[in-house]
């Protein structure tokens, strides 16, 4: 069995990762069992942002490395919070997040409240890959004026699914998985590596 060595310790994180992944004789661990420290995201995209995490992780483990990057785009707000989605309002955590992001928005039209959740994952088979295996997801909604819904983590309880008619945050877990920027992500990644794998 191949081990990966995944560039994050959020264990919800490596659970979903090793349902998807299974069945492909990967052995995911997480860079917090390695003694991995955390990468600086310094990175001005996603993509370069997982990157450094996949290399900082294959350095220092010596393991092929796994990494993931996501977060909200708003389009009235340029983009924002983009890259520095977790840490928008600073170290308030998700309720601080969501709150900036509805202040941000008051008095903004509903139809000029669209947004994409992106989701880039990485896979670097050594430290100096040349060639990472890049694969995205994006999910496109707008964001609600109020919060809806239980579930999920984030900025879901804000984020309108319109084919769903509901938020995030209302879908059952196992269909957010399916449709979400990750679950997109994720699928790609595991297709590119049954290739691989099986070429």
């Amino acid at each position: 069995m191949k081990r990966l060595v995944l560039a994050s310790g959020n264990p919800g994180k490596l659970r979903e990762l090793q349902a998807l992944l299974g069945g492909l004789g990967l052995e995911l661990v997480p860079q917090s069992a390695l003694g991995v420290e955390e990468a600086e995201e310094t990175g001005l995209t996603f993509v370069e942002n997982a990157i450094l995490k996949a290399r900082n992780a294959a350095r220092q483990s010596g393991l092929p490395a796994l990494a993931d990057d996501s977060g909200l785009a708003v389009d009235h707000l340029q983009g924002a919070p983009g890259i520095h989605s977790s840490r928008y309002a600073g170290e308030g955590g998700d309720a601080a997040n969501n709150a900036k992001l509805l202040k941000a928005l008051a008095g903004v039209p509903p139809e000029r409240r669209t947004a994409r959740f992106i989701c880039v994952a990485v896979l670097l088979e050594h430290a100096g890959d040349p060639v990472p295996l890049v694969c995205e997801g994006r999910w496109e909604g707008r964001i609600l004026e109020a919060p809806r819904g239980e579930g999920g983590f984030g900025y879901d309880p804000l984020f309108w699914v319109p084919d769903q008619g509901c938020a995030s945050a209302e879908l059952p877990p196992e269909l957010k998985n399916r449709i979400s920027h990750r679950g997109q992500a994720l699928r790609r990644l595991r297709a590119s590596l049954e290739q691989r794998l099986g070429g």
